[in-house]
């Protein structure tokens, strides 16, 4: 009962936090003048990864680098699955042409550089400043792109999120306060969190592997579950996919990047994840492209096959850690069949449209 407790106050710190931080450090970029566009493309992308930082670092130096590697492969599946799919349930996404363009490769290619890097056992401390440099330059290009943007109507909606804020040294104590409370937060979250997931884990005799991926990833995907959605109903639809596809590349090269560097000897990768979880995680990626690039909008009925693979996935977690007879099937299933077959029924669908309307504009 304690170690629930302790996993579900260790989420709340974690979402409060990420909102304190979020909302702290927007602000005070706002009142010194900082584009609302690059707020909402940095600040914001790194507030809603934050609980994905505090948590793997926090696992892998106590000893849990498998909750840590769990954490950052569940969440970018979570991200793509379930929080991609269930905001497209809410409204259908529009998609902006930079991140079918750029973001979603990108996401792609990072995605396949940690398979590259676990094919050897570990991600070690060379492998994740690799990671986090990458991290840096994907940063700095998107301050450089933001300067470049002309469209009015991103304009206007960065500009109502994050506009200009009035300076005065009362608002900003208040909005250091907010960030300095959200950080607090963030590390009691974490300490909570994987305090909780740890006890749980031992308890049932469970891999803490499985808590990473299931538990502990839902649960610091939330601030961008909650992001998302929200964007999706204030009909802002193209932010909720730019928020999860960011979050997945700052996880990534930030969050996996930073502690894999900090810990002392890398990350250890357990056969299991290289084998499973991290080509899912590669494979989700992939998926993205064809989905994202279909009329650049992510429809309800992509959104539900989302929601649907998410539910599948989380039933072969279950099933692997009740050490089912059919798990082995289940699994090479999902991986072998199912998953490739649907990118590429996508890929044909989505070149079949694109046939459609080059013909219509030729007619």
């Amino acid at each position: 009962m304690t170690a629930t407790v302790f996993l579900m106050l260790g989420i709340v710190f974690l979402v409060v936090g990420a909102d304190f931080l979020v909302r702290g450090a927007s602000n005070l970029a706002a009142m010194v003048g900082i584009s609302p566009l690059v707020i909402g493309l940095t600040v914001v992308a790194f507030g809603t990864s934050a609980p994905e930082l505090a948590v793997s670092l926090h696992a892998t130096f106590n000893d849990q680098a498998q909750i840590a590697v769990g954490n950052v492969v569940g969440s970018n599946i979570c991200n793509v699955l379930l929080i991609l799919g269930v905001s497209a349930l809410v409204a259908p996404l529009v998609v902006a042409q930079q991140l079918v363009r750029l973001d979603v490769p990108i996401m792609i290619g990072v995605s396949g550089l940690v398979f590259m890097f676990s094919m050897d056992g570990s991600i070690g401390t060379s492998d994740g400043v690799v990671l986090f440099l990458g991290g840096l330059t994907y940063t700095l290009f998107l301050l450089f792109q933001s300067r470049r943007e002309k469209n009015p109507e991103v304009q206007d909606e960065y500009a109502q999120e994050y506009g200009p804020k009035e300076f005065s040294w009362p608002k900003v104590s208040i909005e250091v306060l907010a960030f300095l409370g959200g950080m607090a937060c963030l590390v009691i979250g974490s300490q909570l969190l994987v305090r909780g997931a740890v006890t749980i884990a031992e308890s049932l005799g469970v891999n803490p592997l499985i808590i990473g991926l299931t538990i502990v990833a839902f649960g610091t995907s939330l601030p961008e579950l909650a992001t998302s959605i929200v964007a999706s109903l204030r009909g802002e639809r193209d932010i909720a996919v730019g928020n999860v596809v960011g979050s997945n590349i700052f996880n990534i090269l930030v969050v996996l990047g930073v502690t894999s560097a900090l810990a002392p000897n890398g990350i250890v990768i357990e056969p299991s994840v290289l084998a499973f979880d991290i080509p899912v995680m590669l494979g989700v990626a992939i998926m993205c492209f064809p989905i994202c690039f279909n009329d650049n909008l992510v429809s309800r009925w992509e959104g539900l096959l989302l929601v649907v693979y998410y539910l599948a996935y989380t039933l072969y977690l279950v099933m692997k850690s009740t050490e089912h007879d059919s798990t082995v099937l289940f699994g090479s299933a999902l991986k072998y069949v199912i998953v490739p077959l649907t990118i590429i029924g996508l890929m044909a669908i989505t070149l079949r449209s694109r046939l459609s309307a080059s013909r219509t504009k030729e007619l």
